[in-house]
C-alpha cells in the first residue's frame, strides 16, 4: 500500500502534498473538508462518497475530484475491501487551481480517463522512492495530471462527444479547406445551423478557444508553412494565401500569435 507525503518547502507552483495507490481505505468522515484539491479512484470493490447531499458510487476506474474545504464522507459499498489511488495537490499557485477548473467544486472522472490517471499515479509515486526527491518534475507532473481535469479538448473521447460531431467536427473540416477563402464564424455557423455565440461556445468547451481563434491559428499556422518552405513568396502573397485581408492585418496577427513578424520569423528560422 504505497503512500508518500510530500517532504519538502513548498516551492514549486505545484506540488502532491500525498499521493498513494493499492490502499485500503477505511471510512472517513469530513465535515469540514479536506484543505486541498483531492482526487479519490477506486482500483477494487466499490465505494460511495457523500457530498453536498448527493451520493456518488465509485466502481472500479471511477474517481471524484474535489474542491478544498467541500464537506464529504466515504465508505465502502461492497463485500470485498475498497481500495483506492488518491493525490492531493499544493503548490505556491495552489489558489489558481479553481479558476482552472472554472471554480467546479466536484468532478466526476469516468473509467477510461481513471484508468489513464490510475497509471499515472504509480509511476509518479514511484518518483517519491529516490531520494532526493526532484520537487520541479513531481511539479510537471503535478501539472500535468491537473490538466486532465481542466475544461477542455484534451480531457475528453472527443468521438463519443454528440455535439463535438455535429456542430464542431464539420466546421474543424471546414476550416482545414478553406481556410484561404474569406471565411467568416457567421459562415460557418450557418453551415451547421447555430448562432455564432453557440458556435464559439461548443469551441470553448471542446477545445479551449472560440471558433475565430481556432480559425486565425489554422492561417498563422499555413502562414508559418509557406514562410519556412518558399522563400520565394513574398509578404502580401502569402496573407492572400492564408486568408487574411491585406499584408497589414497579416503582420499584425502574426506577430500577435508568434512574438515576430513574418520577415523575423522567417530569418530567425533560416
Amino acid at each position: 500500500m504505497p503512500i508518500y507525503f510530500r517532504n519538502t518547502p513548498v516551492k514549486q507552483p505545484f506540488l502532491f502534498d500525498s499521493i498513494g495507490y493499492d490502499w485500503y481505505q477505511e471510512p472517513m468522515n469530513r465535515p469540514k473538508g479536506y484543505p486541498h484539491f483531492h482526487y479519490l479512484q477506486t482500483e477494487q470493490g466499490m465505494g460511495q462518497i457523500h457530498i453536498q447531499g448527493k451520493h456518488y458510487t465509485l466502481n472500479p476506474g471511477e474517481g471524484l475530484f474535489i474542491a478544498p474545504f467541500v464537506g464529504h464522507s466515504y465508505q465502502s459499498i461492497s463485500k470485498e475491501e475498497w481500495h483506492t489511488c488518491f493525490f492531493t495537490l499544493t503548490g505556491t499557485l495552489e489558489s489558481s487551481i479553481g479558476r482552472l477548473l472554472d471554480n467546479q467544486q466536484i468532478i466526476c472522472v469516468e473509467k477510461e480517463l481513471g484508468t489513464l490517471l490510475r497509471k499515472e499515479i504509480v509511476r509518479i509515486a514511484g518518483k517519491f522512492e529516490t531520494l532526493p526527491v526532484d520537487a520541479k518534475s513531481l511539479s510537471v507532473d503535478c501539472y500535468s495530471l491537473l490538466m486532465h481535469f481542466v475544461d477542455g479538448g484534451y480531457t475528453k473521447d472527443l468521438e463519443k462527444e454528440v455535439l463535438y460531431k455535429r456542430y464542431v467536427e464539420p466546421v474543424l473540416k471546414r476550416i482545414e479547406t478553406d481556410y484561404a477563402s474569406e471565411l467568416t464564424i457567421q459562415e460557418l455557423s450557418q453551415q451547421v445551423y447555430v448562432t455564432p455565440q453557440y458556435l464559439s461556445r461548443l469551441f470553448r468547451r471542446f477545445l479551449d478557444c472560440s471558433a475565430y481563434e481556432y480559425l486565425t491559428a489554422c492561417r498563422i499556422n499555413k502562414a508559418k508553412e509557406l514562410l519556412l518552405t518558399d522563400n520565394s513568396l513574398e509578404i502580401q502573397e502569402i496573407a492572400i494565401r492564408t486568408g487574411f485581408s491585406d499584408a497589414s492585418h497579416f503582420i499584425a496577427m502574426f506577430k500577435k500569435a508568434a512574438g515576430f513578424t513574418p520577415r523575423e520569423f522567417r530569418k530567425i528560422n533560416g
